[in-house]
């Protein structure tokens, strides 16, 4: 669907808000990361079942992240995208960032932490997909009233899914996403850093189940 003619009073929203955001959040539990540790150690196999899938969850979040930016890299606030990933839900890219960050949580072996942090990234990029949505919905009026009301915002359905048989994709924003994708994979590096820390007693943390 492409987009109509129409002056915009709503701007797009700034997305250096999102990412200020976002690592404030990060910098505020950085206390809750170093200092406490997994109360579930005993017996090992059930941390190794909790950092196997928080490993797995990363790994789905980047590939996910990859996936949707083929389908918006370049397209971003200039047609409504409603393909692929974008069939499913509005905003794929927040659903697979959430997913990654749930991943880093279990790694560190904890539910609590898990749900803290997914929980709080999950709030923010809500809360910035509805800022998001107040340019869309001007921007292009019915088109993407009829998809938004069809598509959830970013809890998936994945019964709508449906693509074209061809899809093209920007170079230059998919070498960007490939720098954000960095990011998550270095949580993995990160997880076994601290497990290896807290193992060697250098500090007092606190189990947290």
């Amino acid at each position: 669907m492409q987009s109509p003619s129409l002056s915009s009073k709503v701007k797009p929203f700034r997305q250096q808000i999102r990412i200020w955001v976002l690592r404030s959040y990060v910098v505020i539990l950085l206390p809750l990361l170093v200092f406490t540790r997994s109360a579930w150690d005993h017996p090992e196999w059930l941390f190794d079942m909790f950092e196997v899938a928080g490993i797995f969850l990363v790994i789905a979040g980047v590939l996910g992240r990859f996936w949707s930016i083929l389908y918006i890299g370049g397209r971003k606030n200039k047609e409504v995208m409603d393909q692929g990933p974008y069939s499913m839900c509005r905003h794929p890219l927040y659903l697979f960032s959430t997913l990654a960050v749930l991943g880093f949580g279990l790694m560190m072996g904890s539910l609590v932490l898990t749900v803290i942090l997914g929980g709080g990234i999950f709030l923010i990029l809500s809360m910035t997909a509805s800022k998001e949505e107040a340019f869309l919905r001007q921007e292009f009026g019915e088109a993407y009233r009829t998809y938004a009301a069809r598509v959830p915002r970013i809890l998936p359905k994945p019964s709508l899914f449906h693509t074209d048989e061809e899809v093209t994709f920007n170079v230059k924003q998919l070498r960007t996403n490939l720098a954000d994708a960095l990011v998550f994979l270095a949580t993995i590096p990160l997880a076994e850093a601290m497990e290896g820390i807290h193992e060697s007693g250098l500090i007092t943390a606190i189990p947290l189940w």
